[in-house]
């Protein structure tokens, strides 16, 4: 999955640019980069491959979702309808926006499921927040017009699902905005970055404002830009765009790999009475980053999270215990702390998390093992893998 295992000259080159300039941050000095702007045409290219109209790269997926918020208008009191299988900063980014995180139920996509949105709305709702998780999209076209009956902001946390497609258009593209992450695990890196895209110019120019402290970027001369909103520094430098650079002109490349190397372990998989996988609403447009099956029960999945560990079929991941991933683990949240002391109107309008039960999330993720595709395996290493999780699998399901 992660592009760093792909990392080669083409990396070393747009870097080396960038040195010889001397020029490492991403707007002015206009003269003394040679014409070297290594942000602006990470943001041309995944224009291209996404297709959104405006994008915009910032310094992580985190700041991605926190300038996509903003941008769409969304602060203090506002509801955002939330998975609670995502990375925690999908949480946090609403949270620091002021606004209040409303958990609805995932459905066998492991995305939130849009009949348990529906559901979740209320008369404070603002905004719902699917994540693609791990490769892979949620039904976004329902979601996509449940957002628009019912007038809501439709912001995508694409941050696991680069160059992932739905109907041959791409995860990210369906809300208002879309937000990626190219941090060191991610499909392409950047060491640590991220982007918004959108079709909206409105909502572009906000983002591009709002992540470099209210500057508007118009003209040359950064000295005389103009301040029409309040911002904060989100700013990617030139040496972590660089390097995204050189990744994301290797999307394809990953993509194909990855598509090869699940296709090849899920066929071996489908043969375990047992096992079962994951529902992709259009399987042609998973980006491959995660083989991810259920077993029959809970205590089948952990014993063959256990075995497989001990047969040496390293990255599997039960996520009903990580502590990284999965509500049920984020006891920083359900107590609400944080090093900043967070305003009263803010826990009094904030649900008890404490008290939260998720029950038919808690069945499908005590079910749920997912395995990070690698870009490395040889086929010697495809065989032994598919080998050794056939014979746990069987083995634990009898």
């Amino acid at each position: 999955m992660p592009g760093f295992e792909l990392f080669g000259d083409e990396e070393r080159r747009e870097v080396q640019q960038v040195l010889e300039t001397g020029v490492l941050f991403r707007y002015g000095f206009d003269a003394a980069r040679q014409g070297r702007w290594k942000a602006r045409a990470l943001e041309d290219e995944i224009k291209r491959l996404t297709g959104a109209a405006h994008c915009h790269v910032c310094s992580s997926g985190t700041a991605a979702l926190a300038i996509a918020l903003a941008a769409c208008g969304i602060g203090a009191g506002d509801e955002v309808i939330v998975p609670p299988f995502t990375f925690i900063a999908t949480i946090e980014a609403v949270l620091h926006a002021g606004a209040v995180p409303v958990f609805a139920d995932i459905d066998d996509t492991l995305c939130l499921d849009p009949h348990a949105v529906e559901r979740a709305i209320g008369s404070r709702t603002r905004a719902v927040l699917p994540v693609h998780m791990c490769g892979a999209m949620a039904h976004i076209d329902e979601l996509q017009s449940l957002c628009d009956a019912h007038g809501l902001a439709l912001i995508e946390d694409a941050c696991q699902a680069f160059g992932a497609t739905f109907r041959g258009r791409a995860l990210g593209t369906f809300g208002r905005m879309g937000c990626f992450s190219f941090d060191a695990v991610k499909t392409i890196t950047c060491g640590e970055g991220g982007a918004v895209v959108t079709d909206d110019t409105t909502f572009y120019k906000l983002a591009d404002a709002y992540s470099d402290h209210g500057h508007d970027h118009v003209g040359t001369d950064r000295g005389r830009e103009g301040h029409a909103i309040l911002g904060t520094n989100y700013r990617i430098s030139e040496l972590n765009a660089a390097v995204g650079l050189a990744q994301v002109r290797k999307t394809g490349r990953i993509l194909e790999v990855q598509r090869r190397h699940k296709r090849l372990l899920k066929k071996a998989l489908a043969a375990v009475d047992g096992v079962t996988f994951r529902t992709l609403p259009d399987p042609e447009g998973d980006s491959a980053t995660f083989l991810s099956f259920l077993l029959p029960d809970e205590d089948t999945a952990r014993r063959a999270a256990t075995r497989l560990a001990e047969a040496g079929v390293d990255g599997c991941f039960y996520w009903y215990d990580n502590n990284w991933h999965y509500l049920r683990k984020w006891d920083h949240l359900r107590g609400m702390q944080s090093a900043a002391r967070l305003p009263q109107e803010l826990l009094s309008g904030t649900p008890d998390y404490r008290r939260l039960v998720l029950a038919p999330s808690d069945a499908l993720m005590g079910r749920t093992l997912s395995m990070l595709i690698k870009l490395t395996w040889t086929p010697e290493d495809l065989a032994r893998r598919a080998q050794a999780m056939t014979a746990v699998l069987q083995d634990v399901t009898a």
